[in-house]
């Protein structure tokens, strides 16, 4: 028993030093030499998975008696060759090292089952009838039940058993003074272990709550051994607390024994490394999902006019996944996601744009045709104006010269001239004024009207005689569609390339390899025509087709683009439709997407009311009921 214990006590001083390591080579040196101490083993070797899953390579070759040590941290190159994973096809089953990968069985433990290990490994080991697991609050003013657990009382609340545990908080301070008179609170105060033989006969400790738990249940409560839990850090994150130790053979309550508590200490050292590695991991992956939506904050707040979009994409990329999951078509009856897959595609939906923190904000909040820092449309304004007034003084000129010639001539025609003139000039004025603003289309008629008001003529300031429109403003002023030109609307493109080039320069983990595919592509089409790869829809993940489909319709029934109001449900969905004709989007996601009514449930989460009309499924072009 004692040299079990001392190999404990070792295991748990490895434990420490492996959590505490930075360096990969030193870790790696420590993780082979620690099971070969352990085990008293002469030499040893440590592999590692090849990147493409194909076969096991050497980390560390090491042997003692032949004073070899090659990989790690010895600086010596390795020269054995990779072990492969696969022979001929199959399974490569004659090698002991791969063939103890193939046979290998994965267990995952959440948190909650980690903590139930933890505290049943320790009752096993002790032989205890019962038992709870604190956490120190993030305050750091009290100890939080995490699970209570009682064998002959069929007891178990918290941890994986889904229920809840009622009981309150312990206290560390009572009056401003350290709480003494708790058992569990003590432990943490003195930072070591307490062995109780017998709570009804102990002193120093109130156990006044664990008589009146007995007397309700019929339970009695005899020897505690609680145990503060001290992380690689030795900051004490929690307490282990076991209760009636039983003897085997005769199932009579003991106390807990040096053994036991030496054992129950060992797994403590070990569940208190193993839980502050979870909590890390848990607080990095908070710190990944804060930085993205800081990032998708900081686009949409660039912007008046995007506002919320890299927030609702996501939403909406969701319950499209939740509606294609749920789906029994025969097209996606086979599409299933884990959450896992929920986790990284919700990760893709808010990082879909993030390239265009390197789009110009006069691009992005270009609300009219003729705007750039200014909108031109009042330097405009002034030259009508210009023109109406050189129309009112060659009005009075000719006057001029008929009265001078006959005080008594008749002017009506000039005057009517005149506000002919006027008239047209108010009449261009307001239709440039109309075509500035942009829209879903203009008609080549309209394109035509603005580059013969562009064939004006008109003083400038410097009293040159010049075009009434530069070449850029009748370029800017004839766009068919929206607000933008074709090369700043490159521009804008481009934020799907500089979205992928970003998203494929991070070290993405496994379980998060595919969110650059997911993010980029939602601007690809169906048949190829999209950017920046033109792929088609077969080269595409139905995860990217989705987002494609929830940037579209947010962008349809956005209220906040600076050239249109958000239209209602049904014009979005009729516009949907003919992109789906058009071989836009894809056609079964589609399907689903109106079909399981997700734009609905869309709308009535971030919609204004007068945007949700009656929807009439066999009037949406493509669709088929």
């Amino acid at each position: 028993m004692d040299q079990v214990l001392s190999k404990i006590a070792r295991l748990n001083e490895i434990g420490i030093a492996l959590s505490a390591a930075t360096d990969l080579d030193v870790l790696c040196d420590k993780i082979l030499t620690g099971a070969m101490e352990l085990t008293n083993a002469d030499g040893g070797s440590l592999y590692r998975m090849s990147d493409d899953k194909t076969s096991l390579e050497f980390i560390i070759v090491l042997t003692h008696s032949l004073d070899i040590h090659m990989g790690g941290s010895s600086g010596q190159e390795i020269r054995f060759p990779a072990i492969p994973l696969q022979v001929n096809g199959k399974p490569n089953k004659s090698n002991v090292v791969s063939s103890a990968v193939h046979d290998e069985k994965t267990i995952n433990i959440p948190d909650a089952y980690l903590c139930d290990k933890i505290l049943t490994g320790a009752m096993e080991l002790t032989n205890a009838d019962g038992g709870s697991l604190y956490r120190m609050s993030d305050d750091k003013t009290s100890l939080e039940f995490i699970i209570v657990l009682t064998h002959s009382l069929d007891i178990h609340m918290g941890g994986s058993s889904g229920q809840e545990i009622r009981f309150p908080a312990i206290p560390l301070q009572v009056n401003g003074k350290p709480n003494k008179s708790n058992v569990v609170s003590s432990a943490v105060h003195d930072e070591k272990t307490i062995n109780i033989p017998d709570a009804y006969h102990a002193e120093g400790f109130d156990f006044s709550g664990t008589r009146k738990f007995d007397q309700q249940t019929g339970y009695r409560t005899q020897s505690i051994l609680t145990i503060p839990l001290k992380n690689h850090h030795n900051d004490i994150i929690g307490v282990l607390q076991l209760i009636n130790a039983k003897d085997e053979d005769t199932a009579e309550t003991l106390e807990f024994s040096i053994a036991d508590q030496q054992l129950a200490e060992s797994l403590a050292s070990q569940a208190a490394v193993a839980i502050t590695n979870n909590k890390l991991i848990e607080e990095q992956r908070e710190l990944f999902e804060s930085f993205i939506k800081l990032m998708a904050s900081a686009i949409d707040e660039k912007s008046p006019y995007t506002g919320g979009h890299c927030k609702r994409v996501p939403e909406l990329t969701m319950m499209i996944a939740d509606a294609c999951h749920r789906s029994q078509s025969e097209a996606l009856k086979d599409f299933r996601m884990t959450d896992k897959d929920r986790y990284e595609l919700t990760i893709a939906g808010w990082l879909h744009d993030c390239g265009k923190v390197t789009t110009p904000e006069y691009v992005v909040d270009k609300a009219t045709k003729l705007e750039t820092i200014y909108d031109r449309i009042n330097t405009v304004d002034t030259r009508f104006e210009v023109l109406k007034r050189d129309a009112t003084i060659e009005s009075m000129q000719q006057k001029i010269e008929r009265l001078s010639e006959n005080a008594s001539a008749d002017c009506s025609d000039i005057d009517d001239a005149l506000q002919q003139k006027i008239a047209q000039l108010n009449d261009d004025r307001d239709f440039i004024r109309k075509s500035n603003v942009g829209g879903e289309f203009m008609d080549e008629e309209f394109q035509q009207r603005v580059r013969d008001i562009a064939e004006y003529r008109w003083t400038d300031p410097d009293g040159v005689n010049a075009k009434f429109f530069s070449d850029n403003e009748v370029e800017n002023l004839t766009i068919a569609k929206g607000t933008l030109t074709d090369d700043e609307r490159e521009v804008i493109n481009n934020h799907m390339a500089v979205t992928i080039k970003m998203l494929a320069q991070l070290p993405f983990p496994k379980h998060l390899k595919n969110v650059p595919e997911y993010a980029g592509g939602h601007h690809e089409r169906m048949d190829g025509k999209g950017y920046p790869n033109g792929l088609t829809r077969e080269q595409m993940s139905v995860q990217a087709r989705m987002m494609g489909i929830a940037d579209i319709f947010e962008a349809l029934s956005a209220s906040d683009r600076p050239y249109k109001t958000g239209k209602p449900l049904t014009e979005c969905l009729r516009i949907l439709g003919f992109m789906k004709k058009d071989h836009h989007i894809d056609p079964d996601i589609f399907d689903v997407f109106v079909r399981d009514k997700v734009y609905m449930r869309y709308a009535e989460a971030f919609l204004p009311k007068k945007q949700i009309d009656e929807v009439d499924h066999s009037a949406i072009p493509g669709f088929e009921l």
